[in-house]
């Protein structure tokens, strides 16, 4: 392939049409959501939906038509509420125009800030925190009488099994499937344990059906979703830190992830299963050995690490060291050889000195990372770091760092992505390139980005394809023949 023609379609993201099925032909009332931030916060939007539909809202695009519209917001670094708060301008701009329009904030944000955003805020008008969107039906009442209306109240046991979501902006062939909420691992830097709540777990029963439902519409792979995955354990009901308390019984009819990885893995045996987030001190050999076992469970893991630190990573409560990590990194590679892995990254966190740093990038030169997402560190109130350490780190010096970091990160992903060209790899069709209206793109079980020409296949088809050339993020291909269809 020409350098022009690789250029045109270099560095493709996942993309899909918006299909909403579910909307309703006598709901009246139209709601527009948007969601930033993690994919727990996406799907909860789909839960968000699901409950709404039946109060008589069916979802739109267009914002200047909304009776309601709702923000689900991430309190992770401050650029993600920044950006929210200029949404609310947006959407004030609108709400000028149209008075009777109602506005909510969701999520994370909603739970730190509470009461406080409809004070800083005056065009909001409901503020509803992660645990609270059954409430929503009551809230609305609140609102259409003219009342403010606030629920933040964070929840033991609420995990919305019960609750089938609305697939929002879906390419009809990929969905998540929540399956833990909260958290209990207190990092120093994350504001997740306090706006989320403690970690619980969902029924597998209803995941299975969820999952089961999934495939008998369409869907052609599902990505299990929590805080940390690894901590999934089901006793029948509550937080896990109280499994110790747990009968006999619970405890010997328990499921931990690994088993509810080879019950889905067995129960949709032609669907691909990814999961997200992975915390290295919680992921289990078991894991590693079920995803080896199943063909169908994608050979790819997120797994954040933060820093290459031994200092800095007990700064940050990370509670895992360095050679931890490379042994699981070691345990992975040995079982599942072709396994991409992916990192979450901080750098700046109080009191990084040089070494730190260059630990950080001595780590990633081990790991070689397929893919990553960097940040410079930002103080999130609330959290133990904001209480007891000075960010003491100068901007300058935190972008220089972050800029190592990501260009590294770039030269390890071009060496990753050349290892596939010259191979024939499985690709599920997402939909079309947007570089490109003559060429598909969808991903290999490695979560990398895979473009080549349509020909005679369809959206949600598995394909065979010949990897020729690559970019850092990109493998570009032809398909060699149609392995599976519907």
């Amino acid at each position: 392939m020409m350098q022009n023609e690789t250029e045109k379609i270099i560095d493709e993201k996942v993309q899909g049409t918006t299909l909403n099925l579910d909307n309703k032909k006598d709901n009246t009332r139209k709601l527009y959501i948007e969601s930033y931030g993690c994919q727990m916060n996406f799907s909860d939007s789909e839960i968000v939906a699901s409950i709404l539909a039946k109060e008589g809202f069916n979802t739109t695009q267009e914002l200047a038509e909304a009776d309601l519209v709702l923000v689900n917001t991430c309190s992770i670094r401050e650029k993600a509420e920044q950006t929210v708060r200029k949404r609310l301008e947006k959407f004030n701009a609108v709400k000028r125009v149209n008075p009777g329009m109602k506005v909510g904030v969701l999520g994370c944000m909603a739970e730190r800030l509470k009461s406080k955003f409809l004070e800083e805020e005056k065009i909001v008008d409901m503020v509803v925190g992660p645990d609270a969107y059954k409430d929503l039906p009551n809230l609305i009442q609140e609102i259409d009488e003219g009342r403010n209306a606030v629920n933040v109240i964070l929840s033991k046991d609420e995990t919305y099994g019960d609750v089938a979501p609305v697939r929002l902006n879906s390419n009809g062939v990929t969905a998540f499937v929540s399956i833990t909420r909260g958290c209990d691992n207190m990092c120093t830097f994350c504001v997740v344990p306090f706006t989320r709540g403690r970690e619980r777990s969902r029924n597998p029963q209803s995941i299975l059906e969820e999952v089961n439902d999934l495939w008998n519409k369409g869907f052609k792979e599902i990505t299990l979703l929590g805080q940390n995955v690894d901590s999934y354990l089901w006793y029948g009901g509550g937080l896990k830190k109280d499994f110790e308390k747990a009968t006999d019984m619970q405890k010997a009819t328990s499921v931990n992830f690994a088993k509810l990885l080879e019950m889905v893995a067995t129960a949709q045996p032609k669907m691909r299963i990814r999961f997200s987030t992975s915390n290295p001190q919680d992921m289990t050999l078991d894991v590693i050995d079920t995803m080896a076992k199943f063909e169908n469970i994608c050979k790819y893991i997120h797994l954040p690490v933060q820093s290459g630190s031994d200092r800095i990573l007990k700064e940050m409560n990370r509670l895992h060291t360095r050679q931890e990590y490379f042994t699981l990194i070691d345990n992975i590679k040995a079982r599942i050889p072709d396994c991409a892995i992916s990192q979450d990254m901080i750098t700046g966190f109080p009191t990084e000195t040089e070494e730190d740093h260059q630990d950080t990038l001595s780590l990633m030169e081990y790991v070689k990372y397929d893919f990553g997402f960097m940040f410079a560190y930002s103080e999130r109130p609330g959290t133990l770091a904001a209480r007891k350490l000075e960010d003491d780190i100068p901007e300058d010096i935190k972008k220089r760092r972050l800029t190592e970091i990501i260009n590294l990160q770039q030269e390890h992903a071009l060496y990753r992505t050349q290892q596939h060209v010259g191979k024939v790899e499985e690709v599920l069709i997402e939909g079309t390139s947007k570089k490109s209206d003559a060429h598909w793109m969808g991903r290999n079980s490695q979560n990398t980005v895979v473009v080549f020409p349509k020909e005679n296949y369809k959206v949600g088809d598995f394909v065979n394809v010949k990897i020729n050339d690559c970019t850092s993020a990109t493998l570009l291909g032809e398909a060699v023949e149609l392995s599976k269809n519907n």
